[in-house]
């Protein structure tokens, strides 16, 4: 009796400690499956939302601003969202700055399909984008070639440090605005893959996050070298952010959450068309 080979499924996911830390089981292969293997891809996030439009890669972490684009070919994994719980992206400048004050002024931002783009226009309509590498934007800031910045990452826990003031930070105001939590990133699979593929991938991705929380330090020692030369306390607390509860299920208040916010996006004229969020188990 011949066995058959595992089917390969292409996952792609960012080079940031919180996605290294959530693809540690899978990727050092402590969690298995006999069916499916997967062969990793690292890109920056909104390469991951731009290809998941061309419908790329059988598994990808992509932004939740990126769902209505790419809902006709992928379905939300109920497992491995970000999500911001009162705290989330922000918006910094070298001066103190009243929201208001951001109306018509060049705000760095980290490409236009991020959730934080999306969550940043829903708060101030009024700016001018000017899009900008993730890492280069408290650069941007300092030099003076933008009024303001909208940063992820890592940068959400320094920004005092380095001298910049924050004018807003969008996972409280979406918090205190409309009582959840803000989604930024999920991982979706291909509709076009098996029921029995999808649940198969969906029990690994939840193993291997439920892994990494069991096997804490040796998942943040792997999600380190990920972590662009960050102090082990820093990327400790980042992780923290936003690999939780919600990252293993997001249960019932996720699929909310994303809901309220590509409702507000459509509703805003942001989002070309309305869609139904999607998740599978």
């Amino acid at each position: 009796m011949t066995s058959v080979a595992p089917q390969e499924i292409v996952a792609a996911h960012s080079p940031d400690s919180d996605d290294a830390f959530m693809f540690y089981g899978l990727a050092t292969k402590k969690v298995r499956s006999a069916r499916i293997s997967f062969r990793h891809v690292l890109e920056d996030i909104e390469t991951l939302n731009r290809k998941a439009i061309e419908g790329c890669y059988g598994l990808s972490a992509i932004s939740y601003h990126a769902y209505p684009y790419v809902a006709d070919k992928y379905v939300l994994m109920a497992s491995g969202s970000s999500i911001g719980d009162g705290y989330g992206p922000m918006i910094i400048s070298t001066r103190p700055m009243e929201p208001d004050d951001l109306k018509g002024k060049r705000v760095a931002v980290p490409g236009k399909l991020t959730t934080a783009y999306l969550a940043c226009k829903l708060f101030q309509p009024d700016f001018e984008p000017v899009i900008t590498r993730f890492d280069q934007i408290t650069n941007a800031v300092k030099e003076r070639t933008v009024d303001a910045g909208l940063i992820i990452h890592e940068a959400q826990l320094t920004f005092d440090k380095e001298g910049f003031h924050r004018v807003v930070d969008l996972g409280r105001w979406f918090k205190t605005a409309y009582g959840l939590p803000l989604p930024l990133g999920g991982n979706v699979l291909l509709r076009s893959l098996d029921s029995d593929v999808q649940s198969e991938c969906c029990r690994l991705m939840r193993d291997s996050i439920q892994y990494a929380l069991d096997n804490h330090d040796e998942a943040l020692q792997y999600a380190m070298q990920f972590a662009r030369d960050m102090e082990p306390r820093l990327a400790e607390k980042f992780v923290g952010m936003y690999v939780n509860h919600f990252t293993v299920d997001g249960g019932d208040i996720v699929p909310q959450a994303a809901q309220k916010l590509l409702d507000l996006g459509f509703e805003a004229g942001l989002i070309p068309k309305r869609v139904q969020v999607e998740f599978v188990r």
